[in-house]
């Protein structure tokens, strides 16, 4: 979350963990990566 913040370029967004506690579900961890669960029901696979 923290990487896709800090990539939109021109804003000044900053890292809030009461956002972040909001949105995500839960994350994943693997050997080999991990996968974010959001509430809404998206999977992203890093």
């Amino acid at each position: 979350m923290e990487v896709l913040l800090n990539e939109q370029a021109g804003r000044d967004v900053r890292y809030d963990d009461q956002l972040v506690r909001k949105l995500v579900e839960r994350v994943t961890v693997f050997e080999d990566g991990f996968v974010v669960e959001f509430k809404s029901g998206m999977k992203v696979e890093v």
